[in-house]
């Protein structure tokens, strides 16, 4: 169904899975590579979209490239705090209300900037744009607030930060595993730790990276780890991998919400000579996600371009996740890497599969039901009814409900 674009960026949305290292500002990008002389393969706008960020890719590894260029100038305080500032600033500009955030922090630690320095840097860009946001807006409308995920890393090596680099060259008798394991786990007791005596609004745990090879089970003692101390959980799952990764990431992660997704429904992207009766495994999985309505990170966008067997939106399991009435909520995953807003994703989604006005109002609001809030629960209530008043406001004045009588 066709919605006006003025009303589909006016209405509140939510972004509950975006990566801050792939949403710089591109005039971002190229400023801070200058200022810390850093090389890039381009210093223009138009230079770095075709060599870099490009409109379309042909593999997850030439989508992967541009962040080996965000991280390097993400390596101070400044840049970083810079980064999110201007990161909620275009998420509020297109009607986003609500922005939570992953990244890895131990991508940017190095001699001069620990985990709190960095974790603290991205909260004071965020808080500041807050505090700016709401400042100005009617009191009549749901103000902006914004939650910080952390994510472990599936896959890493020394050259991905200085931090990895020290880890290997400390444990030089520990296998790469081993590494990975330590990596994550000392990110799950320090993400505890913050949460519990800062006032950094770290709401979530989350693993990201390669998924083939580098199974969910090497994080285990993380994710019992923050699950023990109330930290909200989601994974990167199903997005080259299959039903199985998304079991994984339940079971024995305890995921609260799934990142993409994508292949949730794809048999033959089951492995295990364990599983006979693949349609059943699919069935019985797809359906305790729905019961226990565990929320689906979609990214429609990024899907397609990381994943040339999906040949257009319409081809996407989003169509088979609506069907189910699954849980799910529009995401950009990576805003400059993907050339992507929220506002697009849901004209996308809507175009594709004619998602009718309830329907669409009722995936906005699952966005909010299911983002992790930071306050407390009652007060997370009061701000999803302040939502729904908003949006319903928006219904009427645009008359949208008009457009299907």
């Amino acid at each position: 169904m066709k919605y006006p674009a003025e009303y589909l960026r006016a209405i509140p949305k939510t972004d509950l899975h975006v990566h801050l290292d792939g949403s710089l500002r591109l005039g971002t990008l190229i400023e801070l590579a200058r200022e810390r002389k850093i090389t890039l393969p381009s210093y223009t706008e138009e230079g770095l979209t075709e060599l870099v960020f490009k409109r379309s890719y042909k593999s997850l590894d030439e989508y992967l490239t541009g962040f080996a260029l965000t991280t390097k100038v993400m390596q101070d305080p400044e840049s970083l705090s810079r980064i999110a500032y201007e990161l909620a600033q275009d998420n509020f500009a297109e009607g986003v209300r609500y922005l939570e955030v992953r990244f890895a922090p131990q991508l940017h630690m190095n001699s001069a900037m620990n985990l709190e320095r960095v974790m603290r840097a991205v909260d004071e860009g965020f808080r500041r744009a807050r505090d700016e946001i709401n400042g100005r807006i009617p009191a009549d409308e749901p103000p902006f607030e914004y939650g910080i995920i952390v994510c472990a890393m599936r896959f890493f090596t020394d050259a991905f930060s200085e931090y990895y680099a020290d880890l290997f060259r400390l444990h030089p008798y520990s296998t790469d595993q081993d590494i990975i394991r330590l990596a994550s786990i000392d990110l799950a007791r320090a993400a505890v730790d913050l949460r519990q005596t800062t006032d950094m609004q770290i709401v979530a745990f989350d693993l990201a990276g390669s998924e083939f090879g580098y199974p969910a089970s090497a994080h285990e003692e993380s994710y019992d780890y923050v699950h023990r101390n109330f930290l909200k959980k989601t994974v990167h799952a199903g997005e080259a991998y299959g039903p199985e990764s998304i079991f994984q990431a339940i079971t024995k992660l305890h995921a609260e919400r799934i990142g993409h997704g994508l292949h949730l429904f794809d048999s033959e992207m089951i492995y295990s000579a364990d599983i006979r009766d693949k349609a059943a495994y699919i069935e019985n999985l797809v359906n305790y996600i729905a019961d226990r309505r565990i929320t689906v990170e979609v990214c429609l966008t990024s899907n397609l371009q990381t994943s040339p067997n999906v040949a257009s939106i319409k081809a996407h399991s989003l169509g088979q996740m609506l069907a189910h009435n699954l849980s799910v909520t529009f995401c950009t995953d990576n805003r400059l890497v993907s050339h992507t807003t929220v506002t697009k994703e849901i004209e996308l989604a809507a175009d594709a599969f004619d998602i009718p006005p309830k329907q669409l109002k009722d995936l906005i609001i699952y966005g909010f039901k299911r983002s992790f809030f930071y306050l407390p629960y009652p007060e997370k209530r009061r701000y999803v009814r302040s939502v729904i008043d908003y949006y319903e406001k928006l219904e009427r004045e645009h008359k949208i409900r008009d457009m299907v009588k």
